[in-house]
């Protein structure tokens, strides 16, 4: 059986009528597919979050978890350089993307912000 379609109002197919056995293959789910264990694996930072406000400004701006939170607090990158006693440069390869900054840093960062360590680590 050829396809029926049913055209928007602009002439374009939005819908199509089709035999309702093939609509029931077409739409069968199989529960062992659809619902199925994911291993996890707990730890110490489960309990940790990120104020959406931060996720937000990573999401938006397309940043690192750390900038964010460094804009989050209306620093620049010279404000907390300055602040923990490292360069402004420094600052900026611990905010690439993809970069995994030190423990240390991690802490003096936190210092700044006001969170945890594990709160600037994804």
């Amino acid at each position: 059986m050829k396809p029926q379609y049913m055209n928007n109002t602009n002439g374009k197919p939005q819908f199509v009528v089709l035999p309702i056995e093939e609509f029931k293959r077409l739409t069968a789910i199989d529960d062992d597919l659809l619902f199925q264990d994911i291993p996890y694996q707990a730890d110490q930072t489960d309990n940790e979050t990120i104020p959406n406000e931060v996720v937000n400004i990573m999401l938006d701006q397309d940043i690192s978890l750390l900038a964010a939170w460094r804009v989050y607090r209306g620093l620049s990158q010279y404000e907390v350089a300055d602040r923990i006693g490292l360069t402004q440069s420094s600052i900026s390869q611990a905010e690439k993307k993809g970069s995994e900054p030190q423990q240390k840093t991690c802490e003096r960062l936190a210092s700044v912000y006001n969170c945890k360590p594990e709160q600037l680590i994804l």
